[in-house]
């Protein structure tokens, strides 16, 4: 086979470019220049770590976690990590908003902002209770503004 047919050999068959061959070595072009981008990228982390970029990340040192089963796993140690919050179903939410409600209501000195957050409070309950979205079901009962009103003079003369 003449220089010649080697180089008719390399030419791509079609319109497709990407199935172009390298006339050098046969090799697919694609291919060839995802391996010598592999190589680049190699030589750029081979570098950081002489310059030391790496030695100060979170976990040096430390064993990988176990792998788990839990196909949301990436996305358990996101919110963990990330200390993400608000993101539970409204249900979920209402009951560990409805568990904190009195220490939210003691932060406050104003009636009418105690008032305000019960309302608000007692319209979610209300609203998550109307959607029909799935997830675990709505408990929560509403508050009686003017027993927690009450509760709430209470504490605060006790302080």
């Amino acid at each position: 086979m003449s220089e010649q047919d080697d180089w008719t050999a390399a030419e791509p068959e079609g319109p497709d470019r990407s199935e172009a061959r390298d006339p050098r070595t046969g090799e697919r072009a694609t291919r060839a220049r995802m391996r010598e981008q592999a190589r680049w990228v190699d030589l750029q982390v081979q570098k950081a770590i002489e310059r030391g970029e790496f030695d100060d990340l979170p976990g040096k040192g430390k064993p990988l976690p176990p792998l788990d089963d839990d196909p949301d796993w990436w996305l358990k140690k996101l919110i963990e990590r990330e200390r993400i919050t608000g993101v539970l179903p409204e249900a979920l939410q209402l009951r560990k908003d409805d568990a904190g409600l009195d220490q939210e209501l003691d932060r406050h000195s104003s009636e009418r902002v105690v008032r305000e957050l019960l309302e608000t409070f007692n319209r979610r309950v209300v609203n998550a209770r109307r959607q029909l979205q799935g997830g675990p079901p709505v408990i929560t009962p509403t508050r009686d503004v003017e027993a927690e009103v009450a509760a709430w003079r209470a504490r605060r003369r006790r302080s």
